[in-house]
């Protein structure tokens, strides 16, 4: 185990800062400096699109209470960025025009949204919702009313659309897939969640994608690709996300979608690591190395990458948990369903309560249930040990999943 020197961490994200208390649970006693671009104390990204900041920083819900930091001894730098890794003489540049030696450092600066490259997106009500800052702008417009659009239905498109109809607010969402969240779930589950929201007031429309956004200093008309022109007080672009890779890719670091990094975290140069959505990694639920963008999954791996770090070599290789809060309901899934995987569908699915696997060769890949949160948790034995399970068993609602799950666990089933 390395005893001194100084770990650099980039990026207070979850990854980031459970890497900095990885490092002092492994018993590392060095430096570890954290630092951030976001001015804020380092705080949990996933509220933001399931329930609107408000416009005060005190809104944000802290990662781990601020206290921590000092109490472990974290010199935590916010409010500047890296500018350059300097792997040569192991030296790292600020943008503040500070330079920090490093003995290692580990990457936890996250994703950046997807633009779109049409006229007029960079007018000033328009948004997208990765940070703080993005949270505020949104809750400001809000408050002012609709209709908003929303381009992109994916996780954050979606929350983002059920915060703001509960509010009064007239809400159209554009999607190119045919049905929301259609690329995770499958077309069957998203007709399921689009019902959801068309019967809470949300207008969908498929198939289509913006091509420009006309107005002065902001968007007044979002016109779409077959012409059909929408009026617009605020547009949010919730396309999906890109890995910020480019430090890694000047200090000539190896990237594919992410950062590629071994199953301990290190990237093609040893003296540095990355870890969290930046993290191109391998995983036994990936059929091929891939970035894995949850929030519970980069806690983890941020934990196992910061000890690592420091000589106490650990892997992160939990089944990927992830969960998405809409209206009142919250959707839960465990694992990893590939697009040539068998999806089974649980009988008395409906909008807001279904339950549903993913299959290949008989054996339970992932599960994802909506307003089913006990069913979930008892099929998670399921996934983890990918069990052979007949599909009709699963498709069965009177099926006691908690004692399938123990039978063929134990091998009695």
């Amino acid at each position: 185990m390395t005893v001194g020197g100084t770990q650099l961490i980039v990026g207070a994200s979850a990854a980031g800062v459970s890497a900095a208390l990885g490092m002092r649970e492994a018993g590392y006693e060095g430096d570890i400096v954290l630092v951030d671009a976001d001015p804020h104390l380092p705080y949990e990204r996933p509220p933001l699109s399931k329930s609107l900041a408000g416009e005060s920083p005190a809104a944000l819900k802290l990662i781990v209470p601020e206290p921590l930091y000092s109490d472990q001894n974290i010199d935590l730098r916010l409010g500047t960025a890296v500018s350059a890794l300097r792997p040569a003489d192991r030296k790292v540049e600020l943008t503040d025009g500070s330079v920090i030696s490093a003995d290692h450092v580990t990457l936890a600066v996250g994703l950046a949204a997807r633009g779109l490259p049409v006229p007029g997106i960079d007018k000033a009500n328009v948004l997208t919702l990765r940070d703080a800052a993005d949270s505020f702008a949104i809750t400001s417009r809000l408050s002012a009313g609709g209709p908003l659009i929303i381009v992109g239905a994916g996780f954050i498109g979606l929350e983002l659309a059920a915060v703001a109809v509960s509010s009064g607010v007239e809400v159209t969402v554009i999607e190119l897939a045919p049905a929301p969240l259609a690329p995770i779930l499958g077309l069957e589950l998203g007709q399921l969640v689009e019902r959801l929201h068309r019967d809470r007031g949300v207008r969908f429309i498929f198939g289509r994608t913006i091509s420009k956004l006309v107005g002065d200093a902001e968007a007044e008309l979002v016109v779409l690709d077959d012409g059909t022109r929408l009026a617009a007080s605020a547009v949010v672009i919730g396309v999906g996300t890109v890995a910020r890779e480019q430090l890694a890719v000047d200090a000539g670091i190896v990237c594919e979608r992410g950062v590629c990094v071994d199953q301990h975290g290190l990237t093609s140069n040893p003296w540095v690591s990355a870890t969290g959505d930046i993290a191109n990694r391998p995983h036994p639920s990936l059929d091929a190395p891939a970035r894995i963008e949850h929030w519970d999954v980069a806690m983890r791996h941020g934990r196992a990458v910061g000890m690592s770090a420091v000589g106490v070599a650990t892997v992160s290789d939990d089944v990927p948990y992830a969960w998405s809060d809409q209206y009142d309901l919250t959707l839960q899934m465990f694992g990893r369903g590939g697009p040539t995987d068998t999806l089974v569908v649980q009988r008395a699915a409906r909008p807001d309560r279904f339950l549903a696997f993913w299959q290949r060769d008989g054996r339970v890949r992932a599960v994802a249930g909506l307003n089913m949160p006990r069913e979930v948790r008892a099929s998670r034995t399921l996934v983890e040990r990918g069990l052979a399970v007949p599909a009709e068993f699963l498709r069965d609602d009177q099926t006691d999943l908690r004692a399938l799950s123990r039978q063929l666990a134990t091998g009695r089933g």
